[in-house]
């Protein structure tokens, strides 16, 4: 009974406290009527799939109308040639010294630059990233002093690069991996520490020893987002070895932009910036198709 009675009081009280609160919300003001959304175009809504062809126009067009641009700013006369050169200027000096064999032996001669600066470079962060994200001590041992070093700019180490290592390609190499090398352990790091916890759980509760789990659960699943980290800093290793070959350099894309400049001839500055691009997004577009090919499983 007298349980019963307290649950009656109970009762009474969560009844009164309701009628309270009933009475309190009846001075709220009405909520704003909102109005019906209207119809999304297909193309603006939110992570929504568009058709193939509406695809590559809208591709089509981001390159064709820059480029429409630049050809009517130039027919104009507003900005003189010596400065935007047209682009029928800039195919013709691009054609010029790819006959003579310049554009080539300077292409290159930056390529391997890069391939051994940027592959130096992910040769070291990509197993630094891979123990800092796995293991919580080699974060505390390497993240404060990576992270204290990015903020350093690469061409601030030139003057030190030329009195440790010269003139020649080692100091030119060395920027490239100092420019590289601490943003790509970073992201390495991050991407490996994104693992879901669950799935190594699950991984030892299955009988997984700890390298097992690193070598079949943690690398392999880590392993698309590693690529798409190469591909960010593959842009930035790029824009580095034009730096690098600022200084005393007789070969490289970067010491033809210094050449032409000293005589003004910008037609040969667009031309090399373009083969520059070109470069790049080949490089983007194969470490792409890897990123496919290894984790299909992805988003």
């Amino acid at each position: 009974m007298s349980q019963l009675a307290v649950g009656s009081d109970d009762i009474m009280a969560m009844a009164q406290g309701g009628a309270g609160a009933a009475s309190r919300r009846e001075g709220w003001p009405p909520l704003p009527r909102r109005p019906r959304p209207g119809r999304t175009w297909p193309l603006f809504t939110i992570r929504a799939p568009i058709p193939r062809t509406a695809r590559w126009t809208v591709t089509v067009l981001s390159i064709a109308i820059p480029l429409v641009a630049w050809v009517a700013l130039g027919a104009s006369g507003v900005v003189s040639t010596t400065f935007l050169p047209s682009p029928r200027a800039v195919v013709s000096a691009g054609v010029e010294m790819a006959r003579s064999g310049v554009l080539l032996a300077d292409l290159w001669a930056t390529f391997q630059r890069v391939l051994y600066g940027f592959g130096l470079a992910v040769l070291v962060s990509v197993p630094l990233g891979i123990l800092m994200g796995t293991f919580q001590v080699g974060q505390a041992a390497f993240e404060p002093v990576i992270g204290l070093l990015r903020y350093l700019p690469a061409s601030a180490f030139i003057p030190l690069l030329i009195i440790w290592l010269g003139l020649g390609e080692p100091s030119k190499i060395a920027i490239l991996f100092i420019g590289t090398v601490f943003f790509n352990t970073l992201m390495t790091a991050d991407v490996v520490r994104n693992v879901p916890r669950p799935l190594i759980d699950v991984s030892y509760t299955l009988g997984a020893r700890r390298g097992e789990v690193l070598g079949k659960v943690i690398v392999p699943h880590s392993l698309p987002g590693i690529i798409d980290a190469i591909r960010v800093n593959a842009a930035a290793a790029w824009n580095f070895v034009v730096v690098a070959e600022l200084v005393n350099s007789t070969a490289g894309l970067g010491y033809r932009i210094v050449r032409a400049q000293r005589f003004l001839q910008t037609d040969r500055i667009f031309a090399v910036l373009v083969v520059i691009g070109v470069a790049g997004l080949l490089i983007d577009v194969g470490l792409r198709l890897l990123r496919s090919s290894v984790g299909r499983w992805a988003a």
